[in-house]
């Protein structure tokens, strides 16, 4: 998968950024870059983000809650989507996520 980039300014979530589950290995890489204050989140659903009308969204067990630093984080194990939701504050948090496999 080729480097997907999405961002969010102000309170709000991001559009989500749908991962391949085809790959073999999945393995996902991503980095959150803030400019400003912000609190954010990156979160993941198991849900088709293409055909389910309100996905499930969990939190990442490490990159949660983060205020106003840049931070780095993977998922080993297959996930649907992810994205980033900022909590609070009305800086910009922009998320790259790039998984392994086909480019």
């Amino acid at each position: 998968m080729r480097q997907q980039v999405v961002s969010q300014t102000g309170v709000g979530s991001s559009a989500s950024i749908p991962m391949n589950l085809d790959s073999n290995p999945f393995n996902v890489g991503f980095g959150v870059v803030v400019t400003g204050t912000v609190t954010y989140t990156v979160q993941h659903t198991f849900d088709n983000p293409w055909t389910t009308a309100n996905p499930v969204w969990f939190d990442h067990p490490t990159i949660a809650a983060k205020v106003s630093v840049n931070a780095d984080g993977n998922y080993a194990f297959p996930v649907a989507a992810i994205k980033v939701v900022v909590t609070a504050g009305a800086g910009t948090a922009a998320l790259t996520v790039i998984q392994s496999g086909i480019a």
